[in-house]
């Protein structure tokens, strides 16, 4: 917890108190521009509009994933997984967990040493972390912007290389 009197606090308090200053500067900047040249302006603001109406689905479905994901998993179901089952199948379920799981990266290191504690294999819990790197949420917005052909290839490739680094872990930490 960070304590009321300290550094950290007063920038964040500042920080936030101007939380409406970046759309303030934002606008600000179009109306110079318009005022010096208004058609390139207008073509700019114009671009977007539609940038942001194209991205209003995917954030939709982005916040609607989110809270689903957060109602329905947590920690302790993902640890079951990756403690249950052999090999590959272990392997599988912790690319999973690891895809599905959410919040901060940081939140899942204690969790991650508990089970290693407990006897979970260090190549599981790399194919875990690998995995932390796709983000199901982030789906719609990166087709939006790269299309279906790279979030796929994207996608695919981590979870392999997931696998190569897990069975490196596997071979140095046996």
């Amino acid at each position: 917890m960070i304590q009321s009197n300290s550094p950290t606090k007063k920038i964040l308090k500042f920080l936030y108190s101007f939380k409406g200053l970046f759309l303030l500067l934002v606008a600000a900047f179009y109306l110079a521009l318009w005022w010096i040249m208004p058609e390139k302006t207008a073509v700019a603001f114009q671009t977007s509009i539609d940038f942001f109406y194209r991205l209003l689905l995917p954030f939709f479905l982005v916040f609607c994933f989110m809270v689903a994901l957060n109602l329905f998993s947590t920690p302790p179901q993902f640890e079951k997984i990756i403690q249950n089952g052999s090999g590959v199948k272990q392997s599988f379920f912790a690319a999973i967990a690891g895809i599905l799981s959410t919040g901060p990266i940081f939140a899942w290191y204690p969790i991650l040493k508990d089970l290693r504690d407990r006897g979970a294999a260090p190549s599981l819990m790399a194919v875990f972390l690998v995995n932390r790197a796709v983000k199901p949420a982030l789906v719609p917005m990166m087709i939006s912007l790269f299309g279906w052909s790279f979030v796929l290839l994207l996608t695919l490739l981590t979870v392999a290389a997931s696998f190569c680094v897990g069975f490196c872990i596997n071979r140095l930490f046996p």
